[in-house]
């Protein structure tokens, strides 16, 4: 896999969210702030950087990089609990195997949302390939409510991961920009008003014909 052309795990939950969404910030380098977000950031910050804390047979790896040649993605855990078990894996961090245990955190109270368990799968599957083991559950963590949503790893979320990453990949290559499904996430998005949702298809026609004509890809 050549590092330039993996696929960010971040962005398979913004895909999940939004293909329009991932496209924009995939092909147009698009972003913008919102109260929301830069709450999410600030809490990031807060709670971890990139360490590594033991307590005798149980360890947590904060801002872990992992990637997946076969899937062609790479990005960072959180956190990932390690804990002692005689049938787990090796990891360089621990001199004895561990079953591993991926945590995403997330700002905000509990809540379900497909785009966080796909990025969550995204991390436990890079894991997976990186060390032969096998992860059955993870784990989201709301920072500002201070609770925790398990996640079972299984086939259909394993699957959804898979079609996300298509999806991605596509839009990725052959640039495309999908258009708007206007709905009620569209006023929880950061980049509404770069998206345009609303825009009529006319004006979103001819803002895509200029973008080409301004990057030469007609």
């Amino acid at each position: 896999m050549d590092e330039w052309d993996s696929i960010p795990i971040s962005r398979l939950s913004h895909a999940g969210y939004c293909l329009r969404r991932a496209a924009l910030l995939t092909n147009e380098q698009l972003w913008a702030e919102s109260a929301d977000t830069a709450k999410g950031r600030r809490e990031h910050d807060r709670v971890h950087d990139e360490r590594i804390e033991k307590r005798g047979d149980e360890l947590k790896l904060y801002e872990y990089s992992v990637f997946s040649d076969e899937l062609g993605i790479s990005g960072k855990c959180d956190c990932i609990e390690a804990v002692r078990d005689e049938a787990g894996c090796r990891i360089p961090a621990a001199d004895f195997p561990v079953r591993l245990y991926p945590v995403e955190f997330k700002h905000g109270r509990v809540r379900d949302e497909e785009e966080y368990e796909i990025q969550l799968c995204a991390q436990a599957m890079c894991l997976e390939e990186m060390y032969g083991t096998s992860i059955s559950e993870g784990a989201i963590f709301y920072i500002s409510s201070h609770r925790r949503l398990n996640v079972k790893l299984d086939d259909d979320l394993r699957r959804k991961v898979l079609e996300t990453v298509k999806q991605v990949r596509r839009i990725q290559q052959d640039f495309l920009i999908p258009p708007s499904e206007p709905g009620p996430k569209c006023e929880r998005c950061s980049i509404k008003e770069i998206c345009m949702p609303d825009a009529p298809t006319s004006a979103e026609k001819y803002c895509e014909r200029m973008r080409k004509e301004a990057t030469g890809v007609l």
